[in-house]
């Protein structure tokens, strides 16, 4: 299977609850009883970002009692004596956590509507997660064949209805606070920042401006740069002989921006797989853009490497090394790297390299 398998790492939730809607009020508490614990116990509620302390209080006869202001509902740590922190969803309102000393993880928690949302969603995606990650430990230990086929096709099943929870989650509660956070932590199992916007706009405004939304809207934002389906973010750069050009101008054509150098060795080992490639569909309305990160005072080393591989094509670089401009604003970590544009300067695809170039261009253009 030439798709790598990859496995998740669950988000641990240790919190079982119910919840109940109480009236808006412009504070928090949080009172505490847990069966069994030792006076002097501190209790400690913890910003998740950055651990700083919001409140905290000491067990006194199993009891403890936090208080506070918050300016919308959110995510925050419930710390208590030396035991892991677990997520609690606090919202200006009256909240009770009920437990016993001999499972502390095992708290049960009232009055909070926002962690009623998350306690939903991770009650069904928590055992979707679990039997993932079974399948692929079963995957890993299996040879190539028939089995190991059925448990690949088994676990793409269930990623599929982890896709399909997100979507009914979102669809659910879209006035909930905790929508923002369901999209951060499943944003892992796809690589799809397009995707994940579609679901963001579907929040209503009041959780797309929240905290946790404008975070969200951020990575997103960051991640589409370059993505699969975004628009090709326009750069200029000169030519081999200082004329500058735009990939913008390429408008109208399928092109292929392939950041490349002299220096690299996989990069020129790529080149006669671009050269075919190239002369096999220059004449269905595709070219490509050679954009080169050789470094300043290379700029022979950059024309002989152009000329000994027979990149026909126009090739641009500002000579900048790594801090190429081009580079920079699609965040190239390493080369070979390139990205198909379609007609409409819209990016189809990304690293194409070897036969997954040429099966891509005959899908967009056809072989015959």
């Amino acid at each position: 299977m030439k798709q790598a398998i990859l496995v998740f790492f669950l988000w641990i939730w240790y919190t079982p609850s119910q919840a109940q809607q109480d009236p808006v009020k412009d504070s928090f508490t949080v009172k505490g009883s847990i069966v069994g614990l030792s006076n002097g116990v501190l209790v400690k509620l913890l910003n998740t970002n950055d651990n700083m302390v919001l409140a905290s209080d000491t067990i006194h006869n199993y009891k403890f009692s936090l208080k506070g202001h918050l300016q919308e509902p959110d995510i925050y740590w419930l710390v208590i004596g030396n035991e892991s922190p677990q997520y609690l969803y606090l919202e200006n309102s009256d909240i009770s956590v009920v437990g016993n000393s001999d499972n502390v993880k095992d708290l049960n928690v009232f009055g909070s509507s926002s962690h009623n949302d998350y306690v939903a969603f991770k009650n069904i995606f928590n055992p979707l997660v679990l039997s993932m990650n079974a399948y692929v430990g079963e995957i890993n230990k299996s040879a190539e064949g028939a089995v190991r086929d059925s448990l690949i096709e088994l676990y793409y099943g269930l990623l599929a209805r982890v896709q399909t929870s997100i979507d009914s989650f979102v669809q659910e509660h879209p006035s909930s606070y905790v929508s923002p956070f369901v999209l951060s932590v499943t944003s892992q199992f796809y690589d799809d920042p397009v995707l994940l916007e579609n679901r963001f706009n579907r929040l209503d405004e009041a959780i797309r401006t929240s905290r946790a939304g404008m975070d969200l809207k951020a990575f997103i934002d960051y991640n589409k740069v370059g993505a699969v389906g975004t628009d090709a973010i326009d750069f200029t750069q000169p030519d081999t002989t200082g004329t500058p050009v735009s990939l913008s101008s390429f408008r109208g054509k399928y092109v292929l921006v392939d950041f490349w150098a002299s220096w690299c060795s996989p990069c020129r080992m790529e080149n006669p797989n671009v050269v075919a490639n190239y002369n096999k569909f220059k004449e269905k309305n595709f070219t490509v853009l050679g954009v080169s990160l050789d470094q300043p005072g290379k700029r022979q080393a950059w024309i002989q490497a152009i000329n000994k591989d027979r990149l026909t094509w126009t090739q641009v670089s500002d000579l900048k090394f790594w801090n190429n401009e081009a580079a920079q604003l699609y965040r190239v970590q390493s080369i070979p790297f390139n990205f198909l544009v379609n007609p409409e300067g819209k990016i189809v695809a990304k690293n194409l390299r070897g036969q997954d170039l040429e099966n891509k261009l005959c899908e967009l253009l056809g072989c015959n």
